[in-house]
């Protein structure tokens, strides 16, 4: 079991692994050397901090460093949505951020399926509103899924079995 020092390593290790690959990928098809510079650098730091991020997720359902990220992300967010009077998404957002609540350390966050359905809004929504790019949210989603899986291999929980 890691700490989130542990965590952050973890998921740093695999989003090299996993930039490499994405760097492989996209240098074979010249459809993807039109990227801008701001492109070059935006993506891989969004990719890398993604997966950062959900390395420490899954320790958001007790007192952690992650809970401590998470939570500020959330009130922030939660703030802006009240303040511009987008108060259905607050209320989604604030019941969103109870969840975690509902279960034990170890619990419902710490499972495979949380770690595929988590991320999911990260493929999904990019895909119901630009269906002329379906696949676009595939690499934010794959960065996060990597970093969840490193936060449970860290922990034991896939892969030691």
């Amino acid at each position: 079991m890691a700490g989130y020092k542990g965590h952050i390593t973890g998921a740093v290790l695999f989003f090299a692994g996993y930039f490499a690959v994405l760097v492989y990928i996209f240098s074979i098809d010249a459809a993807y050397a039109q990227f801008t510079p701001l492109e070059l650098v935006g993506y891989p730091l969004a990719l890398f901090v993604l997966t950062v991020l959900f390395g420490l997720w899954p320790d958001v359902d007790t007192d952690s460093k992650g809970q401590n990220v998470f939570y500020t992300v959330f009130f922030i967010a939660d703030l802006f949505l009240i303040v511009t009077e987008q108060f259905q998404e607050a209320a989604y957002l604030g019941l969103f951020a109870l969840l975690p609540a509902l279960g034990h350390h170890r619990g419902w966050t710490h499972t495979w399926w949380a770690m595929v359905l988590i991320p999911s809004p990260l493929l999904l929504l990019p895909y119901l509103h630009m269906p002329d790019r379906p696949l676009i949210g595939l690499p934010f989603y794959g960065a996060a899924v990597l970093g969840y899986l490193s936060h449970l291999m860290m922990d034991g929980m896939i892969g030691t079995k």
